[in-house]
């Protein structure tokens, strides 16, 4: 079956994953901000990822809110704003295109391939996406926290497929393997390719329920585009490194 569609996944892929230590700095000061224990804060802020990245949670002063009521401080409603306010920060300022990014988009649009993107995010991550230069390139994004289901589930790979007009077999899928996304996208029926930088390998980064990955892999976006036969719409080629 021919190839119609590369999805992409974000995190660690399409952009880099947050390195642990600004990761780190930004809880400990919305901990500070709003009165709670740095380290009790960071640890409860985890154990609620899948609920955020699900979007169980309202707004994303909810979940700021939530923590600390668990914790029993009771800030004002400007201390969580401002405390918020710090996390759209740090999100802009980390979301930057990989070097080889956009010019790997614009060579598969030029291949006359759809470009879909899937990523288990909190809310933070739409708003940021639609004032990036990716929004204008894709086809379709297909957010967690708006789909209300996360990978490694086949709904929300189906979800993309079925509004980029295509079949799972007709999809390639580019992720680090996060939320076991590979699996994930692998058991729908997509030919799925781990990503993984060099950089990101030797540096201590965020990445949630990672998986071991046997299959092909890439390290660099711009391979993406030599998997992919040229001129046509036609199946990857076999050109794959095996690790």
């Amino acid at each position: 079956m021919s190839l119609e569609a590369v999805i992409f996944d974000l995190f660690g892929t399409l952009v880099d994953n947050w390195p642990l230590a600004v990761l780190n700095d930004m809880h400990t000061r919305v901990a500070d901000m709003v009165g709670a224990p740095a380290e009790e804060f960071m640890r409860l802020w985890a154990e609620a990822w899948e609920e955020r990245n699900k979007g169980d949670l309202p707004t994303p002063e909810d979940g700021i809110g939530q923590i600390c009521e668990k914790l029993g401080v009771t800030p004002t409603a400007d201390q969580i704003a401002a405390a918020q306010e710090l996390r759209w920060q740090v999100s802009r300022e980390t979301f930057l295109p990989r070097a080889d990014a956009l010019d790997t988009l614009a060579a598969l649009r030029g291949r006359r391939l759809k470009l879909g993107m899937i990523s288990d995010c909190s809310w933070e991550a739409p708003v940021v996406w639609a004032e990036s230069p990716f929004a204008p390139l894709f086809d379709v994004a297909v957010f967690s926290v708006l789909a209300r289901v996360k990978k490694p589930d086949p709904r929300i790979y189906l979800m993309a497929c079925e509004q980029l007009g295509v079949k799972p077999q007709q999809c390639l899928y580019v992720g680090d393997g996060g939320s076991r996304e590979l699996t994930g996208a692998a058991a729908v029926g997509m030919r799925a390719v781990m990503i993984r930088v060099p950089y990101e390998v030797s540096e201590a980064t965020h990445r949630v329920e990672g998986e071991e990955w046997e299959g092909e892999r890439v390290e660099a976006l711009e391979e993406v585009v030599r998997l992919v036969k040229g001129g046509d719409n036609s199946a990857p080629t076999a050109r794959w490194r095996k690790y």
